[in-house]
Order: C-alpha cells, then structure tokens, then sequence
C-alpha cells in the first residue's frame, strides 16, 4: 500500500543524494592542483521500489519508485597506465642521474678549453721544446719546471674532484634508501589505515591516492612491481619483498641495495642509475687518466737514440730490433765505449727512463734522476700520486738537457757536453710517439695504441658521446613519462570544465527536488488542514 508520505521522502533522497555529489563537485575543485589527487564521483542508484513480488503484495498495477540513493563515491583510476607510469619513471630515474653525472664530469675535464688539463700537458710539451732551443738557460728550465708541476698539479685535481664525485654518488645511495624507505613504512601504514576504513563499507578514496602518490615516488628511485589484495599492496623490487600488507618486509640500505644491483633485483631507478654511474662513468675516466699518466711516466716507449750519444755507465738499454724483437744491452768502461757509433733504436721506460739517460748541468757528471716520484705514502704512479721530483724542484740544474759527456784532458775529469741539447729534444719528441696504453690487452683503455694527445682526444670524444646519449636517453624517458601521466590526467585529472557543468547539473537537480518536497508539503497542506470540513 503507498504510503500517503512517500513523496516526502523521494523529495527527501534526492535532496540528499545531489547535496553528496555537490559536495563531491567541491571537493575536486578544491583538489584540482593537488598532486597525486583522482577525481571522485558519485554513484547514485535507484532506490529499491516499495513493493517486491510476493503472496501478500498489494493488487496497485506496478511497482512505485522511491527515488534516487548513492551507492558509493569512488575515485577514477586505471591500474593499467599506474603501471605503464612506473616503468617509464624509473627508466628516466636513471638516466636522469647518469646524465647529472656525466654533466659534472664534463665540468671536471672542463674540455676543450682554454683552462683545462690538455692546456698544462701542452704547456709541458712546449715547455721542453723551448729548453731545446736554449738548454743552459736557467729561465727555460724554471719554466720546464713549472709547467710541470702545473701537468702533475692539473692530473691530481681531476683525480681528486673525480674520487670526490665517487664518494658523493655513494652517499647519495644512502640518502636515495632513506627516502626509499619513508616511501616503504609510509605505504605499509597507508595499507593498514585502507584496510580498517573499507572494512566498515566505507571508500578510502583519499588514502589511496596518498599511496598511490608514494608508489609514484618509489617507481622512480627503484625498479617496483605491485599486486593488491585485500591487505593492501605488496611491493617487490625484482625478487625482493619490500611491502606485504601493513608489515615492511624490506629496509634498504646502501649494502642492500648494491647487493640488488649486483645480482639484477635492482635494475633500474635513481639508484642503480648513481651505481652505474659510479662504477662505470666516474671509475673509468679515472682509469682512463691513470692510464694516461702512468703511460707518461714509466710506460714502453720506443724512440731513437742519436749516434754520439754517451749511455750513462752500468745502463742497460733494451734494444729493439728490425724484426720488433728486443734485446737488453749492458754499456760499461769508459766514454768511448759508451759512445754509440750509430743511431739506435731503444725502448725506455717512459719520461722517466729516458730522462736518467741525460746527464744535467750540475758538476761533477750526473746522469739524470727520474723527473716525476710519487707523493709520499704512495706506492703506484697514477694521477693523484703523481708529482715532480723534489731534486729538480729544488735544483733546476737537475733536469737533463745533454746526452754527451767527456774527460776533460786537463784534469782527466767526465764532464757533461753545456750546450747540447739532444736529451731535451728526445724527451719534447715523446709527445709524438705512438706508445700502447693496453699492454696488458685489459681492453679498458678508450685507445689502446696511439699518442698522448691522441689518447686524451679520445677520452673527451668519449665523454661527448656518452653525455650526448645520456641526454637523449633522458629527453626521450621525460617525454614518454609526460605523455603517459597526461593520459592518467585524462582519466583521472580533474577538469574544472567538467566540474563546472556537474555542479550546474547538480544544483539543478537540487533545486528540482526542494520543489517537489515543496509541492508535496502543499498537497499534504490540503489533506490535513482543509478535507473533513464540508458541513461545519
């Protein structure tokens, strides 16, 4: 039987059920700049009518409507571009930290340009040319010094700024898991809260929006993958469980996190991009200077000894023959049998072999002391080791220009040749001299066999590419994560344009039913105050 004030209540629902989308409207205005926020919307049903099929059911043809409820407000989001979004975002995690690395790398090298390190290694070359001109000139042989200790000084800044961004990319490792695991404890929390909320029949829409936002974070400092159930997200990191349901199954640390780089759990992200980039970009270009220097100073180098050339007594040269096979030779006695009759093809021992073959300007004869030496506590030459011999620092008559010596038939004393200048022309010419920087055939070299000023071309020609490629890597990453969170905007953005026309539409549908509860309170007006009144 219909109830003589149901209209009163469908007037009623109605009201209720527009105020909530109302309010719905308003609240994703209120949230339409709000990171990570979904639209919410309101799902209104119709109410179930007054009469369900039965025995005792009325004889009124047809079952009476009782208005409009909302079943849920529930937010719009696709599980499908979340995840398209995670992957996108930890690729450009990571080649957005090896392209900031490479930057700083360049800034290191600082080339080409008018101040960096291949400036001071041609200032050395150039340095020891202009000595050959003049070799008992003391002027040029304080600047051959100089220009030295500018090269030895210029290796071990970039080495150290080099070792320096190491450390720093490790600390960041630390900083990037403390962040990692915020995200973590945070999610574990949030499944928690979602959990006891829903369990009351009610939507955690703002919740999930807030762990959907961390999840959004997490994807881009470590590669994740995710399921749901009913406690919650269970968050992975290749095989390990970092999220199940409201318990952290995981803490990361920088050991951890190395460890997951290692065996391939962790692939992608901010972190493994600063752990590549430490132990591939940054650890290779000092190797790359090692390499470099050590060559310089200590590597084969073959080159030509003048005839007339007087070998310091007790040397042993290593002979190379036509057929490139070597011979060692020892030169002892006296001048005359150390004086080589002819040119001769040798390999030395780096700058610093071939400098202890000349002889310097100091009296009585001496044959040379190697020109660079280690810092002390060192025990290998490398480009933060490296320094200049404190004999020569100390006494420039100690760098060796002459190749030639005598006995001084008034005295019968050896004494060095003044004025020659072969040495000092043998040590300049090392700059043109195609030596191996892969003896070993390690294969890490960027070249294994050329010249010096080729090798250090090569390593700024490699640090372009490189630099180059992170960038394009990076832009091409940026936009794919653009273009997808732009589709998750149009799914799940809010549009005030939208928005707008809902609450017109709303409003109006509102003030429809005010009406109709204001009609129906006026035929019931009529009911009460006015039928039964005939006849008094």
């Amino acid at each position: 039987m219909r109830s003589t004030f149901g209209g009163l209540e469908i007037a009623k629902r109605g009201l209720f059920a527009q105020q909530a989308a109302l309010s719905t409207t308003g609240h994703n205005v209120a949230n339409a700049n709000t990171k990570g926020y979904s639209r919410q919307v309101v799902n209104m049903v119709a109410s179930i009518p007054i009469e369900y099929p039965g025995l005792s059911r009325s004889n009124v043809p047809g079952q009476m409507g009782q208005g409009v409820e909302f079943s849920s407000i529930t937010r719009i989001r696709e599980k499908f571009l979340d995840d398209q979004f995670h992957n996108e975002n930890k690729n450009l995690g990571e080649w957005s930290i090896r392209k900031d690395t490479l930057d700083k790398v360049e800034a290191i090298i600082n080339e080409p340009s008018d101040t960096g390190i291949r400036q001071t290694v041609e200032g050395f070359w150039n340095a020891w040319q202009e000595l050959s001109k003049s070799p008992e000139n003391t002027t040029a042989r304080v600047l051959v010094k100089e220009r030295a200790l500018a090269m030895t000084d210029a290796f071990n800044q970039t080495s150290k700024q080099l070792q320096d961004l190491s450390t720093d990319l490790t600390t960041n490792i630390g900083i990037k898991a403390t962040e990692a695991n915020t995200a973590i404890t945070q999610i574990a929390k949030l499944n928690e809260d979602i959990y006891r909320i829903e369990g009351l029949g009610d939507s955690a829409n703002d919740l999930r929006d807030q762990r959907d936002l961390l999840m959004d974070n997490l994807s881009k400092i470590v590669n994740i993958t995710h399921t749901e159930d009913s406690s919650g997200y269970n968050v992975k990191m290749g095989s390990v469980q970092l999220v199940s349901g409201n318990q952290v199954a995981s803490t990361l640390t920088l050991d951890t996190l190395q460890t997951a780089a290692a065996s391939g759990d962790l692939n992608s992200g901010e972190v493994y991009g600063i752990i590549q980039s430490r132990d591939n970009y940054v650890a290779n270009y000092r190797f790359q200077f090692d390499s470099m220097l050590k060559t310089m100073v200590q590597g084969d180098v073959q080159t030509t000894l003048p005839k007339g050339m007087v070998v310091p007594n007790g040397t042993t040269l290593t002979i190379v023959n036509a057929d490139g096979t070597t011979t060692p030779q020892l030169f002892s006695g006296t001048i005359q049998q150390r004086t080589l009759a002819n040119d001769l093809n040798v390999s030395v021992k780096g700058f610093n072999g071939l400098h202890q073959l000349g002889y310097s300007g100091s009296s009585p004869l001496k044959s040379g002391v190697p020109f660079f030496t280690l810092k002390q506590g060192a025990t290998d030459f490398n480009a933060s080791s490296v320094t200049v011999n404190p004999d020569i620092l100390s006494d420039v008559s100690n760098i060796s220009t002459s190749a030639r010596s005598y006995t001084d038939p008034a005295d019968g004393v050896d004494k060095v040749v003044k004025g020659n200048n072969d040495m000092a022309l043998l040590l300049a010419g090392i700059r043109d001299k195609k030596v191996s920087f892969d003896p070993t055939t390690a294969g890490n070299t960027v070249l294994k066999d050329g010249t010096f000023d080729e090798f250090f071309r090569s390593i700024v020609g490699q640090l372009g590419v490189q630099s180059q490629e992170a960038t394009r890597q990076a832009t091409n990453q940026q936009t794919l994560v653009d273009q997808v969170d732009s589709n998750r905007q149009g799914v799940s953005g809010v549009s005030l344009d939208e928005e707008m026309s809902n609450m017109i539409k709303f409003q109006k549908a509102y003030s429809a039913s005010a009406r109709v509860m204001t009609t129906f309170d006026e035929m019931l007006d009529k009911v009460i105050n006015s039928m039964g009144t005939v006849g008094r």
